[in-house]
């Protein structure tokens, strides 16, 4: 009989299918439609609503049997301070600047994005009635397909900063297609880690951030062995793959990598094989309705886990998952410690949205600052995303809160930090 049943498992995959899938609103790319002009201080009229894409339906079937895996092919993700040399993103004219407006452009026409953008815009516009500047604001609103609409409505306009593109392929699209584009402070980042114009700046809820957050502290735990357990999902296979890319880059010991199968007889095989190696630490990168099921399964070890294993899990199920732990930002891990400064909170059901909300609050708080004529070049900021740290290729490093699971509670493991 395995210590976590089947019944506890499907119970949770009930629980947890909507944030899974919401999760992946901030991760994975999209395109969006063209939308109308905007009037200043309000959101743009919008055209009649695009019905959205068909969406193929997931593979069924098992998942790969839980053997060695092929080497997690890593993201160009590099450590903190260190500068890497790409080619240059393709030359862009900056916008005439003919006013102090900030345009927060966002996918809010979107069917599938919408929800996203709106938590954003929430946390946005709280964060401006606050600093006393919501006239400065313009919402520009666009759908599928419409981002390169939208950004020229900005530029017309002669806005300070554009804030946007939320998704990545509206990103993508701008850098590659836009001539001339105001200053921007983008909401996600590029697939391949190729350079922000010279214009841009980036800030994003990246599981990549928090990946190489829990490299670092693996190694300072002193962990010289790590095995990296990761499902087949397309979030679960970069957070290993970012996990991996930071902890080799500091020339550690290359990673044993399992790919995760719930099936008993190769679960049986699975902790045979850690036994017979038993490594110093343990990165499960399963999603969540797994993760108790794979634990359950290893041997003593110090285990990280995938950002947000905890949404939605009952305290009897959090306590399959004693003492792992995993990144969550400051706004949901310590919001005591922002109360002072920060709005007043807007609750949601989803802690994604929650996140997504934050992320509106930090932009804000970033934009006030990139809208000067002469942007600063150095950014200290102890966000309610993390703390913020500007780079020189102009994207935030974020640092997130370390939390450990303990007697059915996730709680800060500041101890530790």
């Amino acid at each position: 009989m395995f210590p976590f049943s089947m019944q506890q498992a499907l119970s949770v995959r009930c629980v947890r299918t909507a944030a899974t899938l919401a999760l992946l609103l901030a991760t994975v790319a999209c395109t969006t439609t063209p939308l109308s002009g905007a009037r200043p201080g309000a959101a743009t009229a919008r055209p009649a609503a695009v019905p959205p894409p068909a969406v193929a339906a997931a593979p069924t079937g098992s998942q790969a049997p839980i053997l060695p895996a092929p080497i997690l092919v890593s993201p160009p993700v590099s450590p903190p301070g260190l500068v890497t040399t790409r080619p240059l993103a393709p030359a862009a004219t900056e916008a005439q600047v003919t006013s102090d407006v900030i345009a927060l452009v966002l996918p809010l026409d979107s069917a599938a994005y919408r929800p996203a953008a709106e938590a954003v815009k929430a946390g946005f516009l709280a964060a401006a009635v606050r600093a006393g500047i919501a006239s400065r604001v313009r919402v520009i609103a666009h759908g599928d397909d419409g981002v390169l609409t939208a950004l020229s409505v900005a530029s017309d306009a002669g806005v300070a900063l554009v804030v946007g593109p939320l998704t990545r392929d509206d990103l993508k699209t701008v850098i590659a297609m836009a001539p001339s584009r105001p200053r921007m402070l983008a909401l996600n980042q590029t697939d391949d880690g190729s350079p922000l114009p010279d214009n841009g700046y980036a800030l994003a809820l990246s599981v990549d951030s928090d990946a190489a957050q829990l490299a670092r502290a693996a190694r300072e735990d002193g962990a010289r062995s790590v095995a990296v357990i990761a499902s087949s999902g397309p979030l679960q296979q970069r957070f290993a793959s970012a996990f991996g890319a930071a902890w080799q880059s500091a020339g550690r010991s290359p990673l044993m990598q399992y790919a995760f199968d719930p099936n008993p007889e190769l679960l049986g095989q699975f902790r045979r094989q850690l036994a017979t190696r038993p490594p110093d630490a343990v990165l499960l990168a399963i999603d969540g309705d797994d993760i108790a099921l794979a634990k359950s399964f290893l041997p003593p070890a110090r285990v990280y886990a995938v950002s947000h294993i905890a949404d939605g899990l009952a305290p009897t199920m959090l306590r399959d998952l004693e003492g792992v732990r995993y990144i969550e930002i400051p706004w949901i891990a310590l919001p005591e410690s922002l109360t002072p400064a920060a709005p007043v909170r807007t609750r949601y059901e989803d802690p994604l949205q929650e996140r997504l909300y934050a992320l509106g609050l930090d932009s804000l708080a970033l934009a006030q600052m990139l809208a000067e004529p002469v942007p600063p070049d150095r950014v200290e900021l102890d966000g309610a995303t993390g703390h913020l740290s500007l780079t020189p290729g102009r994207v935030f490093a974020r640092q997130g809160t370390m939390m450990v699971i303990r007697d059915g509670r996730a709680t800060p493991d500041l101890a530790g930090r």
